[in-house]
């Protein structure tokens, strides 16, 4: 039954029949009508109100990578919409379900270059860059439809961020608008049967089978850990996919302890990722049989052409496979011992990087199993991610391959609003703290209980690092000059502690997670050892 709305009252009423209950922004004259039908609309829907709009589109991921559910984020058009940038490529690359709602110039002058307020030349060109979709409502009535196909193209296959556009006057215009239930936008294939009886073959024949996952296998960790068991073969998770097979179960390996069975591995089965770092660097790349399971095809022959291709979803794919393996399965002694073996080497090493190891310790300990580590781009952040034992899927969030720095502290009071019940650790270094340090604000103001952890050493660290490894010491832009953090952290009005040593950090965490609201942990930081030594990766210098 049609309703007479605004096109403000058809998108806030679209977005509750979708499901969205939390959405993060800014107001701004663009979205006046919006605005007003989100406060008609707050019992429904949570509007949370950041310093930044970066921060607002960080906290939509970080809601959707630690919920699996859709994170909304509303911003101004022009400016406003391209500081959401980095977060929204962010999303990209972390396969992340993100809804941008952004505004526009009057309808009438779009793309006539008259110097209105926040105009930019194209701003939906602008945005088809990161965004895998960009689409605008011209009036009330189309807002559900668009956004329809905005939810079709945003989870319909590979979870991706959309932008929905609306012009402030359409937002005001009133009309007839049809609203449409919630409905279903998985896409969910069933490959061939050829195609599964022939992975099912290669698995069940092969020496030394591997597994290989990203993010794409969440929802899909009892399947996996059945497909692994039979096998006996090592569950390899990339820096994004961990926690799909917990680190307590002995065929769960690190990327470090992976690069070496990657040796000898005759067929791997590789679900759910961009599979970049083995392909590109650990070697073997024509040795090994590939088995893609992924539910984009483009994505799935790359690097490289697989030898089977399954285009579904990894639950599916999976459950197929598991009933058609033991068939063809060969019979496999336990790998148990030698699996735990060299899972520990890996672990050994790393634990000869200091201080990183010491405090890592600390923090695994303080944080319950399903407690959430969200990581910033820092050397910290590289070792927890590496080191981490992770024991539940969508518990660790990191960047991923866009390594944006800055988006640690927006992202992890997105995944603490989508998981209030749970644990929160936001690791930063110095300077990607300061690049969103304002949300300190919007953690107090809206009781968002993170911990912070800011490992402070006056550095751009990685960078100085490699300036003094790659070209003699010839620093060039990496010193920072701080504010003290701690008094920094109470001006906010949070709680705020300064830890040198692990002893001390365990002491601060325990009375920042004892103590209600946000908390700050300054930890001094000086030169560690690098962790890049010991991982295989793709180059990503000029060279």
């Amino acid at each position: 039954m049609s309703k007479r709305m605004t096109g403000g009252q058809a998108i806030v009423g679209t977005l509750t029949t979708q499901g969205i209950d939390t959405i993060f922004g800014l107001p701004g004259v663009q979205l006046d009508n919006t605005f007003d039908a989100l406060y008609e609309a707050r019992n429904a829907i949570r509007t949370i109100h950041t310093r930044h709009e970066q921060a607002a589109a960080y906290m939509a991921l970080g809601y959707a990578q630690a919920s699996g559910r859709v994170g909304a984020c509303i911003t101004g058009p022009g400016p406003g919409l391209l500081n959401t940038g980095a977060a929204i490529a962010t999303a990209a690359g972390s396969n992340a379900p993100v809804l941008c709602i952004a505004g526009q110039i009057p309808s009438s002058q779009i793309g006539g270059g008259m110097g209105m307020t926040h105009e930019i030349r194209d701003q939906s060109a602008a945005m088809r860059g990161v965004a895998k979709w960009v689409g605008r409502a011209e009036t009330p009535a189309a807002a559900p439809e668009v956004l329809r196909e905005a939810f079709q193209q945003m989870l319909g296959e590979r979870h991706q961020p959309v932008v929905f556009e609306m012009a402030p006057d359409i937002m005001g215009k009133s009309e007839d608008v049809d609203l449409h239930e919630l409905q279903e936008y998985r896409h969910d294939p069933i490959p061939a049967e050829d195609k599964l009886e022939e992975a099912a073959r290669l698995l069940g024949q092969a020496e030394r089978p591997a597994i290989f996952v990203g993010s794409g296998v969440f929802g899909a960790e009892a399947e996996l850990q059945r497909v692994a068991e039979l096998l006996e073969a090592p569950v390899i998770m990339s820096r994004t996919g961990r926690g799909a097979l917990s680190d307590r179960h002995y065929l769960s390996q690190i990327m470090i302890s992976g690069q070496e069975l990657w040796d000898e591995v005759d067929v791997a089965l590789v679900v759910g990722t961009r599979f970049s770092a083995p392909g590109l660097a650990w070697g073997r790349e024509k040795d090994v049989t590939l088995v893609r399971i992924d539910i984009d095809p483009e994505q799935a022959q790359k690097p490289r052409e697989a030898d089977v291709t399954l285009i579904a979803q990894a639950n599916t794919a999976l459950a197929k496979l598991e009933s058609r393996i033991p068939v063809h399965n060969r019979a496999r002694p336990s790998r148990e011992d030698e699996l735990q073996a060299a899972k520990q080497a890996a672990l050994d090493k790393l634990a000869e990087l200091q201080p990183q190891y010491g405090f890592a310790k600390v923090i695994r300990a303080e944080l319950p199993d399903d407690g959430i580590i969200v990581t910033d781009v820092t050397q910290m952040a590289s070792f927890l991610q590496n080191w981490m034992p992770v024991y539940h899927p969508r518990t660790l969030i990191t960047p991923g391959y866009q390594a944006t720095l800055g988006m640690g502290i927006p992202t992890a009071l997105g995944a603490k609003v989508a998981c209030a019940e749970r644990k929160v650790i936001c690791i930063s270094g110095d300077g990607g703290f300061m690049f969103n340090v304002q949300e300190l604000s919007t953690a107090v103001a809206h009781g968002i209980d993170v911990v912070i952890i800011v490992f402070n050493d006056s550095a751009f660290g990685n960078v100085k690092r490699y300036q003094k490894d790659s070209y003699g010491g010839r620093y060039i832009g990496v010193d920072l000059h701080n504010p003290d953090f701690v008094m920094l952290g109470r001006s906010f009005g949070m709680t705020a502690l300064r830890a040198e040593t692990p002893n001390a950090l365990r002491d601060a965490l325990r009375e920042a997670n004892s103590t209600p609201g946000p908390a700050l942990i300054e930890v001094p930081f000086q030169e560690v050892p690098s962790i890049w030594k010991l991982i295989r990766r793709p180059s990503s210098a000029g060279n």
